[in-house]
């Protein structure tokens, strides 16, 4: 469908070309002098003739001077261009032109398009020969031309009423010979180019093609979505493109930049362009999953695209000093990439718009693809000699490139928020999946615990209380009362066995607190301090606030394994006095801190913090905060949990 209002648009343009041109304008009169004025006269096409040689001449105004003796000058077409197509030769135009005023005029013949190289050649009344009056090229940015503008201006001046013939040579290696060229005097030519950005509008049309560059790399920080680099490329590349098309780049670039763009050629920008769009239309279609093969040949083409320009770059200064024939080749092989790149693009959109999968997003790409479609048939209609028709100020790829831009952005938008929602959904179904796994891994080691306590409590402890009672029979003593030495062992033996019961009952009420319901986690954490304070040293002094029995069950028991860890280290490596346990409860969340008076240590050391990195754990699972605060003096640990 998009093809076809292609086509049709193509044959309503040619259309109204042909009638713009027919017997309803005033017929066309070719002058043969061209009569300035201040300060702007007639167009130059109503009275130049041109005549082209090949390059390998040599530049000689007395022997094109004898072609026009000779009738070999035709006059030039009635459209304000001199458009010769995809040509490789030297032209020479030929105008005789007359002061119409009353005061000595400086004036400029300009060209409007890249140029190798322009001469401008000037024989006055009574003179018999050509003089040269000045040369420019193309290839020297404004700043350094003769007459700085963005455009290769070549002066003259001319006495009142004089007469004078005009020969201007321009050589242009690029093999598309469209040249807009006007003459009008200094004064004017100054006046236009002040004004020229804001007029042709690419005051705006540039800000907006930057902004929206710089728009899909804000995306890009976002998504990391590659889809938003290749966008920025494909406008750069235009941008460039539509810069070198009218000069702004002569203005607005610094000499180095200037030259290289050049070397790399203006249309050499749109085959990088067409390229990086074939990416965004890879990327936006989804075609690697669906149809492999058209995504490796897009992929491959693209590629073969950007190797053409690394080549075309590094062999056309060659080309040009060497071998004409082969720069030729290399034009014209330029041109058959770039349409191929297009016959792609829109074969892929046909075919992809037969799939219903993919319907809906073929027929939005080939919207936008449309717009430059357009824009870009029509401008390279005119290079390529196939048309001169400029609907449009400054040029219609240019509002095609904007239209274009509008919609995708509109396009790569949707595409963003469908991206976060889809990021969105992703996130929270990982963090389920974490919390499950969370839960499950708490869940088994509460088990575990709960498990290890049993046997603390059910197995070694009434063991080691039925061997410390054994110790403590008749039968023992009385063979322990046999000597002072078997005495004394029997005495520390004893103790050891008490310190082991009494030991195995703290990690067992450590391991298994009360369950919720049947004691509070105030309860639990007071039994856990009276325990270890029957120790001696120590001494553990506990302060719980009201309310904490209406904490949730998975708070209450994090919050006891926190305290209990905090506390087991601060009785087995501080070495302090008095250890403080306090849980406050705060509106949205609950403290837990404990502090001692002890030795202090180091966090994060390797090897060290076994107990806090389970401590951290716990805390990061209910996503609550740790903070540590040690010194010399003592340590303070202090757990936020959110409640």
């Amino acid at each position: 469908m998009w093809l076809r209002l292609l086509i049709v648009f193509l044959l309503g343009t040619q259309l109204a070309l042909g009638q713009s041109v027919g017997p309803e304008e005033p017929p066309h009169i070719v002058r043969d002098t061209l009569l300035l004025k201040d300060p702007k006269g007639p167009h130059i096409s109503e009275a130049y003739r041109y005549y082209t040689e090949p390059f390998t001449l040599a530049p000689n105004p007395e022997r094109a001077e004898a072609q026009w003796r000779l009738g070999k000058f035709r006059s030039g077409p009635w459209h304000k261009t001199l458009n010769l197509g995809l040509l490789h030769e030297r032209v020479w135009m030929r105008l005789t032109v007359r002061n119409t005023e009353d005061q000595r005029l400086r004036y400029l013949w300009s060209i409007f398009n890249f140029t190798d190289s322009a001469a401008l050649y000037c024989r006055r009344q009574g003179e018999a020969r050509f003089t040269q009056l000045g040369a420019a090229s193309s290839w020297v940015p404004a700043v350094e031309r003769a007459f700085p503008a963005r455009s290769l201006s070549l002066p003259f001046t001319l006495a009142p009423h004089e007469t004078a013939d005009l020969l201007l040579r321009i050589d242009l290696h690029a093999g598309a010979l469209y040249l807009p060229t006007y003459i009008e005097t200094a004064e004017h030519f100054l006046a236009w180019e002040m004004n020229f950005p804001f007029e042709r509008h690419w005051v705006w049309l540039l800000g907006f093609y930057f902004s929206s560059a710089l728009f899909n790399l804000v995306l890009f920080t976002f998504l990391r979505d590659r889809i938003h680099i290749w966008y920025v490329a494909y406008v750069l590349c235009l941008s460039i493109f539509l810069m070198m098309e009218d000069g702004l780049d002569a203005m607005l670039l610094p000499t180095g930049a200037y030259r290289l763009i050049w070397t790399v050629g203006q249309f050499n920008f749109t085959m990088l362009a067409a390229a990086a769009g074939i990416h965004i239309m890879l990327l936006f279609l989804r075609l690697r999953a669906r149809w492999p093969r058209l995504h490796r040949t897009g992929y491959w083409l693209s590629g073969l695209a950007m190797g053409f320009v690394v080549v075309y770059a590094a062999l056309f200064p060659w080309a040009v000093r060497h071998s004409l024939s082969f720069l030729q080749v290399l034009n014209t092989t330029r041109e058959l990439v770039l349409l191929s790149l297009f016959l792609y693009s829109w074969t892929t959109l046909g075919l992809v718009a037969r799939s219903k999968p993919r319907r809906q997003l073929a027929a939005y790409y080939a919207l936008t693809y449309f717009f430059f479609s357009v824009g870009f048939a029509i401008f390279w209609s005119n290079h390529a000699g196939l048309s001169s028709f400029n609907p449009i100020y400054p040029n219609p790829l240019a509002w095609g490139l904007f239209l274009e831009l509008l919609v995708l952005s509109a396009l790569l938008t949707g595409r963003f928020r469908h991206t976060l929602r889809q990021n969105a959904r992703l996130r929270v179904r990982q963090l389920r999946q974490r919390n499950a796994l969370g839960a499950r891994l708490i869940e088994a080691q509460e088990e575990e615990r709960t498990q290890l306590a049993r046997e603390l409590h059910d197995a070694l402890g009434p063991n080691l209380a039925a061997l410390n009672l054994a110790w403590q029979s008749p039968a023992i003593k009385k063979v322990l009362d046999s000597s002072s030495e078997a005495a004394a062992a029997g005495k520390q033996t004893q103790l050891l066995l008490r310190h082991l019961r009494d030991q195995v009952r703290t990690y067992s009420h450590a391991l298994l607190p009360a369950e919720p319901g049947q004691e509070s986690l105030t309860d639990s954490v007071a039994a856990l301090g009276e325990l270890l304070n029957l120790y001696g040293s120590p001494h553990v002094h506990v302060h719980c606030d009201d309310g904490l029995e209406q904490l949730p069950p998975v708070v209450q028991q994090a919050a006891y394994r926190i305290a209990a860890e905090l506390l087991n280290n601060a009785v087995r490596h501080a070495r302090a006095t008095e250890v403080t346990v306090r849980l406050q409860r705060q509106p949205a969340t609950l403290e837990i801190v404990v502090e001692d008076n002890g030795r202090g240590f180091t966090p994060h050391t390797p090897g060290s913090g076994i107990g806090l990195r389970g401590v951290r754990a716990r805390a990061d699972y209910l996503h609550g905060k740790m903070f540590i605060n040690s010194s010399d003096h003592g340590s303070q640990i202090t757990v936020v949990l959110p409640c």
